[in-house]
């Protein structure tokens, strides 16, 4: 499956090239900007604080408590660059929600913010992020109007029912997100960004998808090519990047007692990252116990999947079946008998380390050996996102990401989708490599 997260992660720092460095507009009279006095102007106040002061233990405390997956020393980084923010102006004000303009203090760049807590009594927020002014842009280009949130929802439809999975389902998100327009739902949204939250928010309702979304982009997408070939320079940038990254294999060795643990946090394409992942399993031929975990892997490629699942058995395996709505084809993926190098032996234990991050081709992956019986799975409950997504410009700004495809595993017949996959041995994810280790201890030697 490819790679996935949460629409809500995803856009969480949506901050990058091609930034507009302008100084931003003066506040009317010259008077500083006053934060609401609210819910989320509260929630304002504790940022500001920990971000613009490079606190990281006020930051860490600020993240767990609004229940905002970010990297600290990520967010360090940006708070030294910018040299924290200034608020420019309030764009949209309510109880718990907020669209606000900022400007850096070391740069002057623009950027602008939009923030909603969950409702009330619920923990946490819905989304927080920070979305740079376009280069040689304005504000206006990241907001929308009514003429232009219906073109958005009818392009956006013809979309899902050309391509999305299920068709029955496409014409039920068709018909609610048509209704909310009716009502006047999305009246108060002016602005792309939001409004992209809020369609993914509403179809996902009816279809339960997490692969399915609209995502915004402040600067213009540009026209995809028919057939993607990347040329030769792309192609060697790409796999630079990959070899750099070590193809997402973070942590491969071998501990006290034979114990080997495997971490990856992506299925990259086999085509570039075949070789490493050979070697990194190679480490691990001898082993008498293998740990992977998958706690923090987001899914990838399908081939990678069956590249590094070959490595676990002898022979040829089934391992799953992906099926195509618009041609109608299943593509069958089956573990490899011959490849490089040594293989884990059989009779090897497998344990899968899994959190309720674990996604995508990361869940194919943790099914697949579950429905076989190769491993055993400790943690929590997988995210339960089992369809591939294609995108799809809608506008210069607005694509939509479609699932046109399911796994179907031929040995349940069925997938991950909307469930995840349930642990052998459920636990806290950060409990889960101590349970392994302790499972390998107690468990009978073979005779």
């Amino acid at each position: 499956m490819l790679a996935c997260r949460s629409i809500l992660s995803a856009l969480a720092v949506a901050i990058g090239a091609g930034v507009l460095s302008a100084q931003s507009p003066t506040p009317a009279g010259g008077a500083a900007v006053a934060i609401p006095d609210s819910p989320i102007g509260g929630m304002l106040r504790e940022w500001l604080d920990a971000f613009n002061n490079a606190d990281s233990v006020k930051l860490a405390n600020y993240y767990r408590k609004y229940q905002l997956e970010r990297n600290i020393s990520q967010q360090l980084a940006r708070a030294r660059t910018t040299g924290g923010f200034e608020l420019v102006s309030i764009e949209r004000a309510l109880p718990r929600r907020i669209e606000a303009v900022w400007k850096e203090r070391n740069t002057g760049t623009v950027t602008w913010m939009a923030a909603e807590l969950a409702d009330e009594g619920q923990p946490g927020m819905k989304y927080s992020y920070l979305m740079p002014v376009p280069q040689s842009g304005s504000l206006d280009d990241l907001k929308v109007d009514a003429a232009e949130r219906a073109r958005i929802i009818e392009a956006a439809i013809a979309k899902l029912d050309e391509h999305y999975v299920f068709p029955e389902v496409a014409a039920k998100m068709a018909t609610a997100v048509r209704e909310q327009n009716t009502r006047g739902a999305y009246d108060d949204i002016v602005a792309g960004p939001v409004f992209a939250l809020r369609l993914t928010e509403d179809f996902q309702g009816v279809s339960k998808d997490k692969h399915l979304r609209v995502n915004f982009s402040g600067p213009r997408i540009p026209e995809r090519r028919q057939v993607f070939e990347p040329d030769p320079a792309e192609r060697a940038r790409f796999r630079a990047q990959m070899e750099r990254d070590n193809c997402g294999f973070e942590k491969t060795e071998v501990m006290a007692n034979n114990v080997g643990y495997l971490k990856f946090n992506f299925f990259a394409d086999p085509d570039v990252c075949g070789d490493i992942a050979t070697r990194e399993m190679q480490k691990l031929a001898d082993v008498d116990a293998l740990i992977v975990d998958l706690r923090e892997n987001g899914g990838g490629s399908p081939a990678m999947v069956a590249h590094v699942t070959s490595y676990l058995f002898s022979k040829r395996v089934h391992l799953n079946d992906l099926w195509t709505r618009r041609t109608n084809e299943t593509k069958e993926y089956w573990t490899q008998p011959e490849l490089p190098g040594q293989k884990v032996r059989d009779e090897v234990p497998v344990y899968v380390l899994t959190a309720n991050r674990t996604f995508s081709g990361a869940e194919e992956f943790t099914y697949n050996l579950k429905n076989l019986k190769r491993a055993t799975i400790i943690g929590e409950v997988t995210g339960g996102d089992a369809h591939p997504v294609s995108g799809h410009k809608i506008d210069d700004h607005f694509m939509i990401g479609v699932p046109f495809a399911r796994a179907i595993n031929p040995y349940s017949k069925t997938n991950w989708e909307g469930t995840g996959v349930t642990p052998d041995v459920k636990v806290p994810a950060a409990e889960a490599m101590d349970v392994a280790l302790r499972m390998i201890r107690e468990k009978p030697a073979t005779p």
